[in-house]
């Protein structure tokens, strides 16, 4: 949908040499305005940092729990109930579309939560009435009740202990939207504004979007926070790779998103730039549709994947900047399996298992490629047609599909494809937050399941694993989780790239988040 809002400010797009602006060129357009209907990182980057906050956040340097909207919390000794002291005298944004009438309280708590766990919570079908990331989780199923103590104290019950709860609390998705406006425009009759025209207690106040050309921020004045230290911020969004380099090395642009890994050496070379790295908390992979024969069988999965050279793929798509995985946690989770076996290259026994199964020469399939760069696949055209030679070797055709972004999102989770490159990059540090939104039975429903596979014993481990705080304890089921996938392949581990962003020399405060969104709050630009 395209989303233009007109603020009453009618100039074009500042220089980036303007003293009161930042721009970041970004990859894509954003889904939306708030993250709790998107798992998109175009719709993190636009709207989770730099418009909303959460209860807590996640430090970037330490990737710890950090305070935000909460000050302080504490849980209960049997991990039942999580009790949050709020900050006070927050203030909500004040735009030429909403003027808050008091400051945020419970209320904002009980609605933004609410909104998503109760199906007939008025604004729960509002936009679509998907929640992904929460319904992946099955968080409407764990949390028992939310309840209003006083203003600026808020009780969240869960039914079960979650030892993975207050992290998820941190992740961008968790976003406190305003109460107050949301009654607004409900009344007005246009409760979908409250998604378009976003209002948060953020850095940053929405002006206003073109799609395909940049999104617009001005400062938020009565910012609880640090003050921001510039006036104005654009996403300059970009698709083109290339076109974002001569952007940064002209000067249009201050920071630019996803340098290519071919990019990197020039960025390196210019005294005026910066190039900032970290290993990636991510997974590219190569996932089936289970729900289509003849990929609902695992030993068909397990040929494709023995059909592929992977340290190949590596290689040439990543150009040494990632390292191969065995599975989907990377090295840096500390769950990671080291002694997990991978799946070899192999195009004999790939052969055979499918003549065993009977798929004869020359059957053909299709390998969806993701049509925007990400740091976990940066160039998965790239990748989709060296997979389609490896399966040619083994008597299989490949039809490469890509649409543009928003038409590539919506036909997967109608569940049309027979396999697609895409990946998963982490919202926060805990192991669970790649088991479960990626295999889940729910995550399906949610559209982050990506290989519709569905396994009830799968779902009891990692279920269990929550009733855990000791990181000993847990690990053991998400090693018999690991034995499950590596028998059932839904999905290829292929690689967890590291992250990389660039900038000008003068911009400064501007880090690598490794849980998402960018964030531009606390970022500083010099003369």
């Amino acid at each position: 949908m395209l989303i233009v809002a007109v603020t009453g400010c009618s100039e074009g797009p500042i220089s980036a040499s303007h003293a009161d602006g930042v721009i970041y060129c970004s990859e894509g357009d954003p889904g939306g305005f708030n993250p709790q209907l998107d798992t998109s990182g175009t719709t993190a980057d636009a709207a989770a940092h730099q418009i909303y906050d959460r209860l807590i956040e996640f430090d970037p340097d330490t990737n710890n729990i950090v305070p935000a909207l909460a000050s302080s919390w504490v849980v209960s000794a049997d991990g039942l109930t999580y009790t949050f002291q709020l900050r006070r005298k927050v203030s909500f944004q004040k735009t030429p579309y909403f003027t808050p009438s008091r400051y945020f309280n419970a209320d904002d708590v009980l609605f933004s939560f609410n909104r998503w766990r109760e199906f007939d919570h008025p604004y729960h079908n509002v936009s679509g009435g998907i929640y992904p990331y929460f319904v992946s989780l099955g968080l409407e199923h764990f949390i028992e009740s939310v309840k209003r103590i006083n203003g600026y104290r808020v009780e969240i019950k869960l039914r079960q202990p979650d030892s993975s709860f207050l992290a998820n609390l941190a992740t961008d998705f968790a976003v406190i939207l305003s109460e107050e406006y949301a009654q607004q425009e409900l009344v007005a009759g246009t409760p979908e504004n409250v998604d378009n025209l976003p209002i948060g207690t953020g850095p940053f106040k929405f002006e206003s979007y073109r799609k395909t050309s940049h999104i617009r921020y001005r400062r938020h004045e009565r910012y609880w926070g640090e003050p921001v230290q510039f006036e104005k911020l654009i996403f300059d969004i970009t698709p083109s790779r290339s076109i974002r380099l001569a952007k940064l090395l002209t000067g249009e642009c201050d920071a630019i998103a996803f340098p290519g890994h071919s990019d990197l050496d020039i960025i390196q070379q210019k005294t005026n730039l910066v190039l900032d790295e970290k290993p990636g908390l991510n997974i590219g992979y190569w996932a089936f549709n289970t729900l289509k024969p003849p990929f609902d069988n695992a030993l068909m999965r397990q040929a494709l994947a023995m059909a592929i050279d992977k340290d190949t793929l590596i290689n040439a798509v990543y150009f040494g900047s990632a390292v191969r995985a065995k599975g989907i946690l990377p090295p840096t989770s500390w769950a990671y399996q080291k002694n997990l076996r991978g799946t070899s290259y192999n195009p004999v026994k790939a052969r055979e298992l499918l003549d065993e199964i009977g798929i004869q020469p020359g059957f053909t399939m299709d390998i969806w490629a993701i049509p925007i760069e990400r740091a976990y696949n940066p160039n998965s055209m790239k990748m989709a047609e060296l997979i389609q030679g490896y399966l040619q070797q083994v008597g299989i055709k490949v039809n490469i599909v890509q649409y543009e972004w928003t038409t590539f999102r919506r036909k997967l989770r109608e569940g049309l494809h027979d396999s697609v490159l895409i990946g998963w990059n982490a919202d926060s540090g805990d192991p669970d937050n790649f088991y479960r939104p990626l295999f889940s039975c729910a995550a399906i429903v949610s559209g982050t399941n990506r290989a519709n596979w569905c396994s009830k014993e799968y779902d009891d481990l990692i279920d269990q694993a929550l009733r855990y705080t000791d990181p000993q304890e847990r690990r053991l089921f998400y090693q018999l989780a690991n034995s499950i996938l590596q028998e059932e392949m839904p999905l290829v581990p292929i690689a967890h790239a590291y992250r990389y962003q660039a900038h000008q020399q003068h911009i400064s405060g501007f880090k690598i988040n490794p849980f998402g969104g960018v964030r531009f709050g606390q970022v500083k630009k010099s003369q």
